[in-house]
């Protein structure tokens, strides 16, 4: 008799419970999560950009800046980003994404608050360097989340709203660089790169703030709930649950520990995703190295061209990025890989552009330009990781980051290598090294696609769990009492 009152009173709670509206919940998921790393990823890419807009706009002249020391200063700061790539996605899954990536935040704003007094190119070398290691919380921690909240069909147009985010800040930055040259250039006998510097500041603090009490952090970390936090406010825990439920189940028995390094090794993942991001990063060099805003540079163009025209290269990037997203999303034949090879095709148009005419006012702008297709690579490699990965959240930080990681630490001396400033305007070995790798990462495009459809095959698919129809039992025990 017990033991039937008890299963009454299971039934009852069951009973009581009401079904999740998920519609509603996914809502709340991009207003409280997608919100917080796009603005994340926006500032980020409004502070780094503006170190490169800052060159061009008087840092260069008065640092007495020579040669190749903007390269250096970004080599400075990708092997930061590398240092921190890795550590920074594993401490997302121990401490409270909300916590972490808020301190980071505020972190490198700071930094940046730093390089409005430099003097001298060394100064801006260590500067950053350490903001190098706080601004790797952002990228591939953010994919991580992204693949904790969304389910595959949701997943491919969130990564490209992410990443276009970050060319939302690049664009952002060069307007702004130029907005505070015309009007505070001089103001308190300071130049106006040294406002643009103050300014970033002032928009990243806010932006912390913002994820320190609105950010839910991934469902897992009940953590999050706390006095400094809104979490508990906008999602109840039955939410939150459902959140992890709805997705399909992994392999619960991993555990953050040294297996993870046996793990990781033995299956292709992280192998094959590391060198096809490696590949795929370079293929963004003439983007990622201001190689267009040297040429107008070299070219004589105005200030506001300098800062202004290479917002057209993520105008165009935004555009591909969500038309890839939409195409993955909505057609049932689409294949992560189709955008692969695509953007393979495109790198080796660029590059022949480049090689053959890089004088040509026309050829340059349409070739630099046409690069921005290969922006939407971003959102659909990383997209594609986290689902090949799903199974184990250890291996996926771990797949994550080092697809950055290795992608940053290969540009530190590739892009001084193939893309320096002293190179202007033909960039002849940069051409070749393009067409390498476009070529490369087409092929192996089609490789990584062989060896899932091969994995797929070989196991069950998982099903989708109703997380309606599952009762938490611990809440269980807690309602009896």
């Amino acid at each position: 008799m017990i033991k039937d009152d008890v299963v009454t009173r299971e039934e009852k709670t069951f009973r009581a419970r009401k079904p999740i509206n998920e519609r509603w919940l996914l809502f709340k998921i991009d207003v409280f999560v997608l919100s917080f790393i796009c603005l994340q990823y926006w500032i980020n890419y409004v502070d780094r950009t503006g170190f490169s807009n800052a060159y061009v706009s008087g840092m260069k002249k008065d640092l007495n800046m020579r040669g190749d020391d903007l390269n250096v200063t970004t080599a400075c700061f990708t092997v930061g980003y590398v240092i921190g790539m890795l550590p920074n996605n594993l401490i997302l899954l121990v401490v409270p994404p909300r916590i972490w990536l808020s301190f980071c935040t505020f972190a490198w704003g700071l930094l940046t608050l730093g390089l409005y007094g430099v003097s001298s190119y060394q100064h801006c070398c260590a500067i950053r360097f350490f903001q190098g290691i706080f601004e790797s919380c952002t990228f591939s921690g953010a994919h991580l989340i992204l693949g904790l909240w969304y389910k595959e069909n949701e997943l491919a147009i969130r990564s490209a709203i992410f990443t276009s985010s970050g060319l939302i800040g690049s664009m952002f930055s060069g307007f702004m660089q130029t907005s505070i040259f015309e009007h505070l250039d001089g103001h308190h006998n300071l130049a106006g790169w040294r406002w643009l510097f103050i300014i970033d500041f002032c928009i990243t603090v806010p932006i912390a703030l913002y994820g320190l009490i609105f950010f839910p952090g991934i469902p897992e970390h009940d953590s999050s709930y706390s006095k400094f936090s809104m979490t508990s406010y906008i999602f109840n825990k039955d939410e939150l649950q459902y959140a992890r439920r709805r997705l399909p189940a992994r392999d619960e028995s991993t555990k953050m520990d040294m297996t993870i390094i046996p793990r990781v090794l033995k299956r292709w993942h992280w192998w094959l995703f590391s060198l096809v991001w490696i590949l795929g990063g370079e293929n963004l060099s003439f983007a990622s190295n201001t190689t267009f805003a040297l040429w107008l540079q070299y070219k004589g163009y105005s200030l506001s061209h300098r800062n202004n025209d290479p917002s057209g290269i993520y105008a165009v990037g935004i555009v591909s990025t969500m038309l890839t997203a939409v195409y993955l999303s909505n057609f049932s034949r689409a294949r992560h890989w189709h955008v692969a090879v695509l953007m393979a095709v495109v790198s080796c148009i660029v590059a022949v552009m480049i090689r053959t005419n890089p004088l040509s006012a026309g050829v340059m702008f349409t070739a630099q330009y046409l690069g921005g297709i290969i922006y939407a690579g971003q959102a659909v490699f990383f997209a594609w990781a986290n689902i090949v990965c799903h199974d184990d959240i250890q291996e996926r930080a771990v797949v994550l980051a080092s697809m950055n990681m290795f992608s940053g630490a290969v540009n530190a001396w590739w892009s001084i290598l193939f893309y320096a400033a002293s190179m202007v305007p033909g960039f002849e070995k940069g051409c070749y090294a393009l067409i390498a790798t476009g070529v490369s990462s087409g092929i192996l495009s089609v490789g990584i696609r062989y060896l899932q459809n091969q994995e797929n095959a070989s196991k069950q698919a998982l099903p989708y769990i109703d997380a309606n129809d599952m009762i938490d039992e611990d809440d269980d025990d807690e309602e009896e009492e």
